[in-house]
């Protein structure tokens, strides 16, 4: 997993960090709920680890400005636990709570839990955005009815697009998971068949499904 760990005590952070990066996952830690909020609508991460307190903005208030915006499952980890603040947390939109302290075994498990519930909606055979149908057991992709016959690297691409709906997908994770390795971020390999793909989806549409995000990466939807 690819989690965001946004906690303000520093000794709390780099420890849950280490214990992930030795269960096989990788972290990205920050210490305010603006960062937060910037990483989250800029990035893709599979869970948030939210703390409640936080400098700038806090969890709850956080979780408000992303009612309405994509994003991956978040359990919120503190030392606020009463029954009044998890139901505050719960009711704000976060998808577990768990006070502090803890122990990590139970917080691996919750994680990997909410993780493997995304991955399995994801699962799916159909996914639908927009007026776009994508069938993938068939390879299939029609947008208002119509079938578009697709490569199997387009195919590919609009897949890891479709993995996160309305989120910036970065031209590097495009890259990993297109292609299954790195390439030199200066090969315009992604801009060819990026650019075949949206010609196919859109067809000169005046509500182009593929958005392009300045410096950052693509979103679909």
């Amino acid at each position: 997993m690819r989690i965001l760990v946004v906690e303000d005590d520093a000794s709390v952070s780099h420890w849950i960090s280490s214990k992930l990066h030795v269960s096989g996952h990788t972290c990205k830690l920050v210490d305010n709920g603006e960062d937060a909020l910037k990483l989250i609508k800029e990035e893709v991460f599979d869970v948030i680890l939210l703390d409640r307190i936080l400098p700038k903005l806090d969890g709850i208030q956080l979780l408000g400005l992303l009612e309405n915006t994509p994003h991956p499952p978040i359990l919120i980890l503190s030392a606020n636990d009463q029954i009044s603040d998890r139901i505050e947390g719960l009711r704000a939109g976060a998808d577990d709570y768990l006070g502090k302290p803890f122990d990590f075994t139970e917080l691996l498990l919750r994680l990997e839990r909410l993780y493997c519930r995304t991955k399995k909606i994801a699962s799916s055979n159909l996914i639908k955005i927009k007026d776009m149908m994508i069938n993938l057991e068939l390879h299939e992709v029609t947008r208002s009815g119509q079938r578009i016959d697709l490569t199997n690297k387009e195919f590919k691409l609009l897949y890891v697009l479709a993995e996160h709906p309305g989120q910036t997908v970065t031209r590097s994770m495009l890259l990993e998971k297109a292609w299954g390795y790195h390439f030199d971020p200066q090969t315009n390999v992604l801009d060819v068949h990026l650019s075949k793909l949206r010609h196919k989806l859109d067809g000169g549409s005046k509500n182009p499904i593929i958005r392009t995000i300045r410096s950052v990466g693509y979103a679909l939807g």
